[in-house]
């Protein structure tokens, strides 16, 4: 297996690149490169990506709109909160949430990668939000205080971490009693083979890093979390959180994830 700081350089140079004006077309950001054996459609997996009105968003914002479905949507945002989204690179996200929260609500947006943060600030005084910062960090080892953040979202990111058990424990950590979890992520029902996971373009395309649902859901568990709901965005009827671990090939899916902090 690649190590994961091999794993990590390659997510951050991928998406160094992007923030830089790199493509985000074709086999590029949350589509499958390199030799992944993964039949994707983008269509069926992401589709429209919003109902939020993003009308008011400027190209430069849109246009890094690399996720795969609406945490913000999902997370119901309440005036007066403080969010915190977990990979944010140019901002989307943060900026949709901070004119939910309003003037006496606070979104940080975590990201690791120098030039997407840049991005995301150039982006941030275009938008004229002032309830909006961004910290340097990685989503395994949060730069945020215990206990201090009433919903995180996350949209596409979780999949390229290479230690997702320590993520879900940060996010655990970082919440507040009663404070929730929204994502968008990639996930599967199977299992990527070792040849697979060791593509790393694939990785960082948001393909091969991402878990089955079952291991998904068992490492939300481990640190914490309760009433975990995870859909199919394309069959949203149906829950999978009680989905058992499947050993076939990997079939990908963009999930819906909610789950709570008692």
């Amino acid at each position: 297996m690649t190590d994961d700081n091999t794993i990590r350089e390659a997510v951050q140079s991928h998406y160094a690149a992007v923030a830089s004006g790199g493509s985000c077309c074709g086999d590029s950001c949350c589509t499958p490169g390199g030799d992944a054996a993964v039949d994707v459609s983008l269509d069926s997996l992401y589709g429209n990506l919003y109902t939020a009105d993003t009308t008011w968003l400027p190209p430069a914002v849109t246009g890094l709109s690399l996720g795969c479905g609406d945490p913000i949507t999902l997370a119901g945002l309440q005036p007066g909160q403080t969010v915190l989204d977990l990979g944010s690179g140019g901002g989307i996200d943060c900026f949709m949430a901070a004119r939910q929260v309003g003037p006496d609500g606070h979104v940080i947006g975590v990201d690791m990668t120098p030039e997407m943060l840049a991005q995301a600030e150039r982006n941030k005084s275009t938008v004229g939000l002032e309830n909006v910062e961004f910290r340097q960090g990685v989503i395994e080892a949060l730069p945020v205080a215990d206990g201090t953040v009433d919903v995180i979202l996350s949209n596409c990111v979780i999949n390229l971490s290479p230690d997702k058990p320590a993520v879900f424990r940060e996010a655990y950590r970082v919440l507040r009693p009663g404070g929730r979890l929204a994502v968008s992520d990639m996930m599967t029902v199977g299992l990527f083979s070792p040849a697979e996971r060791a593509d790393l373009s694939a990785w960082a395309g948001c393909v091969s890093g991402a878990e089955d649902v079952a291991h998904y859901v068992a490492a939300m568990r481990a640190a914490g979390f309760e009433d975990i709901s995870i859909v199919d965005k394309a069959a949203p009827g149906e829950e999978l959180a009680g989905q058992l671990p499947e050993t076939g090939p990997a079939r990908l899916f963009s999930a819906r994830v909610t789950a709570v902090k008692h």
